[in-house]
């Protein structure tokens, strides 16, 4: 690299963007299932896992995604547990989204109406039963929009990768510039390419509400 920017340069900040995506893809699918997982202890009936779930969804949010990234590294390798960057930025992102989400479908589940709950239990259902065949179904159309509306915090949080040494698009950019020094140039691509991911994902979260709350008189 060096000179002015060129194609070879574009090709770079395009394979960091497709890291991007994957980091994103992997957080979410991690995360995702995690974050069920923590969804139905929120709602469970059992005390200890209500507790449990709660302290790591609290535990999580009160602690910022870099200071996990850095632990998932820089604090596994002071105990001579060396991982690779990618691994170490997938734990990081999916222990993170687990969290949030989690929180968000524990939202959802409670915001079936009652009087699904109480017909559900009405029909001699077992408790699982309620779950996958009334409620669960109804809380996932209203986990939609709220869900596609975090992607977009997920996408851009993967930019904090950089700080333990994985090549996503924030981290290529800084990798250009430490050759070029054009800041403003990359990393006004940078912000274009960020935008171009996140954009649509915005757009089709408030589509999504605007759904949800037409066809809630209807579901009434």
């Amino acid at each position: 690299m060096g000179g002015t920017l060129n194609l070879n340069h574009l090709l770079f900040l395009g394979h960091g963007a497709l890291w991007t995506i994957g980091l994103s893809v992997i957080a979410l699918i991690g995360g995702g299932a995690a974050g069920f997982l923590i969804a139905l202890c929120r709602v469970s009936p059992s005390r200890l896992l209500r507790i449990l779930a709660a302290t790591y969804v609290q535990l999580i949010q009160g602690t910022p995604l870099l200071v996990i990234m850095f632990l998932s590294f820089f604090g596994l390798a002071a105990i001579g547990l060396n991982i690779s960057p990618l691994l170490a930025a997938g734990a990081s992102m999916t222990i993170f989204v687990a969290a949030y989400l989690g929180e968000i479908w524990r939202g959802c589940i409670e915001a079936v109406p009652k009087p699904q709950w109480e017909a559900a239990e009405g029909l001699a259902l077992s408790r699982s039963q309620r779950m996958v065949k009334v409620i669960l179904p109804q809380a996932i159309r209203i986990a939609t929009p709220p869900t596609v509306g975090f992607m977009v915090q997920i996408i851009k949080n993967t930019s904090l990768a950089s700080v333990v040494g994985f090549v996503e698009l924030t981290r290529s950019g800084q990798i250009i510039n430490n050759s070029l020094f054009e800041p403003f140039l990359i990393y006004s691509i940078i912000a274009l390419v960020y935008f171009s991911l996140c954009y649509p994902l915005s757009r089709l979260s408030r589509r999504l509400e605007r759904t949800a709350l037409q066809k809630k008189p209807a579901l009434a």
